[in-house]
């Protein structure tokens, strides 16, 4: 045995006394750690600057209402701000709208007796808060959140809910119902009835009967008066004659757009992405039209994953901007250079960037292809050119089932009902001699209609096939309105596809085909669009962009292929399940490359349920799927219903309800047995809850029991696992 040198020995001893000092730290450093500054109530109760504290930023603004909103699309946040100036008219009181993620909530029991907290809560995906609202949620609901009052308490605090959902869907305003609950519950006192906004129906209807009987109680409860308030603007607006050209904003979304600084490509900075392919998917003579776009990604820095949304930013019909343009009396200067600023920043920020120009806002910034709303009626008749269209206007506006049958069945934006209003013909080409102008001050126009959004698309495409490039399966909405005593039936086209339509008959070098309408065949023109973007943007040579970002969705396989897949998809509910399919077919390349074959034997089934009205008019990629079935070595499945071609003995339609039903018994293997997964996506008013009914039929009888109990209680568990996913739209 080796003797230790005295060196080794000091080493050791050295390196036990070091150990020792680490172990005891805390007790032989203490005294020489500073001591905590205690914090005085006055500073805490003030913020001390902290950004954070809404209470501090209430009382420095002298504001008696808070307004927290849960928004993932942007539409709550507009009505928390229709709220707070609601609350300035009416009664004069100035309120702070807060997006929740920017505050913490510790001293929401600070909140002054004589002030109210509102709460504008959109429920989001399978009854899940908005990405913003998340923390706010589950500081309500945990019961082990403390506020400054040491307890999870809110004894007295005077709230006002309305919450923003979608009765297609299964969780109905389900956020909205737990935050009432969970304050209510802590000892809060809710303010009127707790409002309920159905976007299936009619979010705005909703909101206008909920809001008038919300006010009377809020003024009896806060002892305020009505009238104490007055109509004053949200924005100042001036024309600009000096500004440099090249820093006016003509469509773009940010400075770094302006700029084209590189960078992060997100909402505000979305990708002009190229088109390198655009073909129809129905077949030729169709009197409806499907498109499959592929847009190049490479370099731009943009990623995605299956099951992702691409959001594509549309522009506004020209023939719409042109209308809106006569209507307000701003044809000859659509160009000049404005500058919009918020006359209360805190209530009402500018929602697009500025300067820009008239035109530019309303073809590239606001909603002005929506069907125009019955409040804004109201406040559009007093710049009214003649009695007839004030009277017009206010019948409108106070008359819900007139307004019912002329604007909402007709489907009448803005500008046609300002036309209708001026006795204008709406069927023709707007010029300033057809159209009569109204002086409807600009600022009004920026504060009353909506930011233009972008429309979503489930990406059709796998990056493992398709890296640098995002594929869009689209079907062009086009359908005619109801007629009435005033319009007659007009063709009425979606924004968003048929934005994406006419960049396909760009891209193919082609004009626009005509359309039959029902008075004269093949008269009318389909809309046209400024695809060539700001400054010619969207516009290289002869290849056209289309601007995009891309939006994060959990709609995922299992990783594991040995799991059982079950995807329901008709229509372009078929969309993400071609990338679907081919991200597995990525997957059994590199494995049939390593392992042959055989390397896919202990895979789970795939099976795609598919549905469409004939095998040879709309069946979407259908000479893709017998190649994908062939790669995947007989895991793939593919069973399709044509609801205008295959029948039941009684004559009635076969959907793809239909062929779970038949299938049951594989159906239930793969998902009781195999631990399978089970997505839908398409339509969420009729398909989804049949297709949901159905399993809870087919589970049900598997498990011995009836669809109403032992079918659901499955269905239930699959959700809370996350084997059961939707992508669904109303």
């Amino acid at each position: 045995m080796a003797i230790a040198s005295s060196s080794d020995i000091i080493v050791l001893a050295l390196g036990v006394v070091l150990a020792a000092a680490y172990l005891f730290r805390d007790q032989l450093f203490a005294a020489s750690k500073p001591k905590p500054v205690p914090v005085s109530s006055s500073k805490a109760s003030n913020g001390g600057g902290n950004p954070r504290d809404f209470v501090a930023k209430m009382k420095e603004g002298k504001k008696r209402i808070v307004i927290f909103y849960g928004s993932q699309t942007g539409t709550a946040e507009e009505y928390a701000i229709r709220l707070a100036k609601e609350a300035k008219q009416k009664f004069g009181l100035a309120s702070l709208v807060c997006d929740p993620e920017e505050y913490d909530f510790e001293n929401l029991d600070q909140l002054p007796e004589d002030c109210c907290v509102f709460f504008v809560m959109a429920t989001y995906g399978e009854g899940e808060p908005t990405d913003n609202a998340v923390t706010l949620c589950q500081n309500l609901s945990d019961d082990s959140f403390e506020f400054s009052n040491g307890e999870h308490k809110l004894p007295g605090l005077k709230y006002v809910i309305f919450g923003l959902g979608n009765k297609t869907y299964e969780h109905y305003n389900l956020i909205g119902r737990n935050v009432d609950s969970d304050l209510a519950k802590m000892g809060g006192i809710r303010i009127g009835e707790r409002g309920e906004g159905d976007d299936d129906k009619s979010m705005e209807e909703d909101y206008l009967e909920w809001k008038d009987g919300m006010w009377e109680e809020f003024s009896r409860v806060m002892s305020v008066e009505e009238g104490q308030g007055g109509d004053s603007p949200d924005f100042a607006v001036t024309e600009v004659s000096d500004h440099p050209p090249e820093k006016v904003y003509l469509g773009e979304l940010s400075a770094r757009a302006l700029t084209r600084s590189k960078g992060i490509h997100d909402a505000k900075n979305p990708y002009p992405a190229p088109i390198t392919v655009a073909r129809e998917l129905f077949a030729e003579g169709s009197d409806r039209n499907c498109i499959h776009v592929e847009l190049n990604t490479e370099n731009s820095g943009i990623t995605y994953q299956h099951g992702d949304h691409v959001g594509v930013w549309p522009s506004n019909a020209e023939v719409e901007v042109e209308r809106l343009l006569c209507a307000l009396g701003l044809h000859d200067k659509k160009d000049a250079v404005i500058n919009i600023e918020s006359l209360d920043p805190a209530l009402a920020k500018v929602p697009f960037p500025v300067p820009t120009t008239y035109v530019t806002v309303l073809r590239h910034y606001i909603d002005i292809s929506a069907v125009a709303g019955r409040q804004i009626l109201g406040v559009l008749s007093k710049f009214a050119p003649t009695p007839e269209a004030e009277a017009f206007l206010k019948n409108l506006n106070t008359n819900k089932e007139e307004y019912n049958t002329v604007v909402h069945n007709g489907c009448l934006k803005l500008g046609e009902v300002l036309q209708l209003a001026a006795s204008n013909d709406l069927h023709g080409v707007p010029t300033p001699e057809n159209t009569t102008s109204w002086k409807i001050p600009f600022d009004i126009i920026v504060s009353s209609i909506p930011r233009l959004q972008p429309r979503y698309y489930s990406i059709s495409s796998s990056p493992k096939l398709h890296p640098h490039s995002i594929h869009i399966t689209c079907v062009v909405l086009k359908y005619e309105s109801v007629e009435n005593h005033h319009v007659k039936t007009r063709w009425v086209y979606g924004v968003g596809s048929n934005f994406l339509l006419n960049l396909k008959f760009a891209a193919e070098g082609v004009e626009a085909p005509m359309i039959d309408s029902a008075d004269e065949p093949a008269k009318i023109n389909y809309p046209k669009y400024a695809i060539e973007g700001p400054r010619g943007a969207y516009k290289q040579e002869t290849i056209y962009k289309v601007p995009i970002h891309v939006r994060r969705s959990t709609f995922r396989l299992p990783t594991n292929p040995k799991s059982p897949v079950i995807m329901v998809g008709p229509g372009t509910g078929v969309a993400p399940f071609r990338g679907f399919v081919q991200e597995r077919v990525a997957m059994a390349r590199r494995t049939i490359e390593k392992n042959g074959p055989e390397g896919l034997a202990d895979w789970g089934s795939i099976r795609l349920y598919y549905g469409c009205r004939s095998s040879t008019a709309d069946f979407l990629y259908k000479d893709e799927w017998p190649t994908y079935a062939e790669e995947l070595h007989g895991k793939f499945m593919l069973r399709c219903a044509f609801s205008r071609e295959t029948f039941r003995p009684d004559g009635s339609k076969i959907y793809v309800q239909d062929l779970l039903w038949e299938d049951r018994e594989t159906v239930a293997d793969a998902i009781l047995n195999g631990k399978g997964y089970v997505y839908i996506c398409g339509d969420a008013r009729n398909m989804s809850k049949a297709v949901e009914e159905t399993l809870c039929r087919v589970l049900g009888e598997a498990k011995g029991g009836s669809a109403e109990v032992e079918g659901a209680a499955e269905v239930k568990l699959l959700k809370e696992r996350s084997r059961f996913l939707t992508d669904v739209w109303s």
